[in-house]
C-alpha cells in the first residue's frame, strides 16, 4: 500500500503531541533558502532574491515568464517552496531582463534585491533552508510535551519522509508516475503545457512513495537507529556514500551522529545494499508491482540516488507565544519541515 493511503508511524510515538494547526496564515510559515553561493556580481544572469506569499511555484515560473517576456525554461531556481507560506528564495533569469524586473512588484512576489552571476540557478544549488513555523490551536501542556519531544529529535534525529505535498493532490501525481512507470500511460498523454514539469514530478514521486515505504518499515521494525550488515551509509559533513563491511565501527559512528543509514530512491545508477537490506528494499519494488528495469526508460529524469533515513536538525527552537508555539529551525536541503513538525503535532499535515 502506498505510505500517501496510510499514516506513516512516528518516532516519537510514545510521547503525546501538542495538536494543533499550520499555516493559518501564509505568515504564519516562513522560509528563507539558504543559498550555496552568493552571486559574483557579473555575468549574463540576473539573481533576484523575491519574496513570495501564499503563491504556488508554477504560478510564480509563469508570472516571472509572463512579465519578463522569456521562456519558463530560462527561470532557474534551486529548489521549490512552499505555496501557503512567506518564502525568500533566488531565482536567475537572463540578464536582458533587468529593465522589466520592476514590473514583477505585486501583493504575492516583491524583488529585495538583484545582482549578475556567471551561471544559471540550478535545482539543489542550496545549502538548505530557515524556518520560523508558528502552529496555533495548541493543547493546554503544548510547552511541555514540545521540550520532551524537542530533547529526544535534538539526540536522534527525525524521520526523513517525504511530505504530502510530494505526491499531489489526493496522490494524484503519484498516480500518474505508477502509470508512466508501468506503462499504462505514455508522456505524450500529459498536456503539452505541463508535461516537463509534471513528468518529472510524477516520477519523482514514486521513487519518494518507495522511500518513504522503506523508512516506514525500517522504524516499524526497531531497526531506525540499527545499522546492518551491506546498509549504504552516508557520511553526514560531506555526502559521501560506502557500503558496510563493519558493523561495530560504523554503529559507533552513527551513534555519534556522523553517519546515516540511507534509503532508496530506485533508478538504475542507484549504489545498491548488500544482504538482507537488498532483500527488504526488493520486497518493496516487487509489492509495488515493479522492478529496476521500469526506470530504465525515465533514466535520464531519475537516475537513482540514496536518501538519508534520519536528519539531525542543528538547531531547534521552541517557544511559547501568544497564538500558540513557535518553532525556529534549519533543516538540509530536500528535508521537509512538516515532516519534522507532525512528531510535535501527532495530527496528519497536509497542504
Amino acid at each position: 500500500m502506498s505510505s500517501v493511503a496510510k499514516e506513516l508511524p512516528y518516532l516519537t510515538s510514545e510521547l503525546p503531541g501538542i495538536g494543533g494547526l499550520l499555516k493559518c496564515e501564509p505568515e504564519d510559515f516562513i522560509v528563507e533558502e539558504i543559498p550555496a553561493y552568493e552571486p559574483s556580481g557579473e555575468g549574463q544572469h540576473l539573481f533576484l532574491w523575491i519574496e513570495k506569499r501564499d503563491l504556488p511555484h508554477d504560478q510564480m515560473l509563469r508570472r516571472l515568464s509572463k512579465i519578463l517576456e522569456i521562456s519558463q525554461d530560462d527561470v532557474g531556481t534551486a529548489g521549490i517552496k512552499d505555496r501557503r507560506a512567506v518564502t525568500r528564495q533566488y531565482v536567475s533569469v537572463p540578464n536582458t531582463c533587468v529593465t522589466r524586473v520592476e514590473q514583477l512588484e505585486s501583493d504575492q512576489l516583491h524583488v529585495l534585491r538583484s545582482s549578475l552571476h556567471g551561471n544559471k540557478l540550478r535545482t539543489g544549488h542550496l545549502r538548505g533552508n530557515r524556518f520560523t513555523v508558528v502552529v496555533r490551536g495548541v493543547c493546554d501542556d503544548a510547552s511541555n510535551r514540545t521540550s520532551e519531544i524537542n530533547k529526544v529529535l535534538l539526540q536522534s534525529g527525525f524521520p526523513n519522509y517525504y511530505g504530502e505535498q510530494r505526491f499531489g493532490h489526493d496522490g494524484e501525481t503519484l498516480s500518474l508516475g505508477l502509470d508512466l512507470l508501468a506503462g499504462n500511460k505514455r508522456p505524450q498523454d500529459i498536456p503539452y503545457q505541463k508535461r516537463k514539469f509534471l513528468l518529472r514530478l510524477a516520477v519523482s514521486s514514486v521513487q519518494s512513495d518507495l522511500f518513504n515505504q522503506a523508512l516506514a518499515r525500517r522504524l516499524q521494525d526497531g531497526l531506525l537507529h540499527t545499522v546492518l550488515d551491506g546498509d549504504v551509509m552516508e557520511v553526514i559533513e560531506s555526502g559521501g556514500k560506502f557500503v558496510v563491511d563493519d558493523i561495530i565501527r560504523d554503529q559507533a559512528r552513527q551513534v555519534q551522529g556522523e553517519l546515516s543509514v540511507t534509503g532508496p530512491m530506485f533508478g538504475v545508477k542507484m549504489l545498491s545494499p548488500r544482504g538482507v537490506p537488498a532483500e527488504r528494499e526488493g520486497r518493496i519494488l516487487e509489492e509495488a508491482g515493479l522492478s529496476l528495469d521500469a526506470f530504465q526508460k525515465f533514466a535520464q529524469l531519475m537516475s537513482g540516488a540514496r536518501r538519508a533515513f534520519v536528519v539531525r536538525p542543528a538547531e531547534l527552537n521552541c517557544v511559547p507565544v501568544d497564538t500558540g508555539i513557535k518553532f525556529e529551525f534549519s533543516l538540509p536541503s530536500g528535508v521537509y519541515a512538516t515532516m519534522l513538525l507532525r512528531e510535535f503535532l501527532k495530527t496528519e499535515l497536509s497542504e
